[in-house]
């Protein structure tokens, strides 16, 4: 069906033409990657029963709530970003529950290309409101929405 379907339950870390290790995520949005594991340089020498899987902490400092991030006049900016997906899917992990928040973003992928970056939330996602909605709930709507993405997101401001 396309590079949009690329994200599978099963998939992990593969390299890229150049060598690069790629993160995968699984069909819910967990991010994996292999840790204390030398990567390989190809595809076909990937071995699931070598690789340590893992899910990373929340990378926010304290709860916000989606009142917070409405606020007129909070310590919130909203951002907009367009992001094509690639072979590999879009290069970023959503968390959370009302409101969800971006967890990790692949430092070579769209998502990272557009200037997505953690801790950003997520507000909305091809012009549906996800303010009230959890993680998985958003992340579906990302996977069997088209390849490009229009996100509008949250972020905090440094005051």
């Amino acid at each position: 069906m396309g590079p949009r379907t690329a994200v599978a339950p099963s998939k992990e870390v593969k390299c890229d033409g150049q060598g690069r290790a790629r993160l995968r995520s699984s069909s819910d949005g967990s991010r994996y990657s292999r840790r204390g594991v030398d990567l390989p340089t190809s595809s076909s020498s990937t071995s699931s029963s070598s690789s340590v899987l893992f899910n990373p902490k929340s990378v926010l400092k304290r709860p916000v709530s989606t009142e917070e991030l409405q606020r007129p006049g909070g310590p919130y900016i909203k951002k907009t970003f367009t992001v094509v997906g690639d072979a590999v899917g879009w290069g970023f992990v959503v968390r959370g529950n009302r409101p969800c928040h971006i967890q990790a973003v692949e430092p070579s992928g769209p998502a990272a290309a557009a200037g997505m970056k953690v801790c950003q939330f997520v507000v909305s996602v091809n012009g549906i409101n996800v303010l009230h909605l959890d993680y998985r709930t958003v992340s579906h709507l990302i996977l069997t929405g088209p390849r490009t993405v229009v996100m509008e997101v949250m972020e905090e401001t440094d005051n």
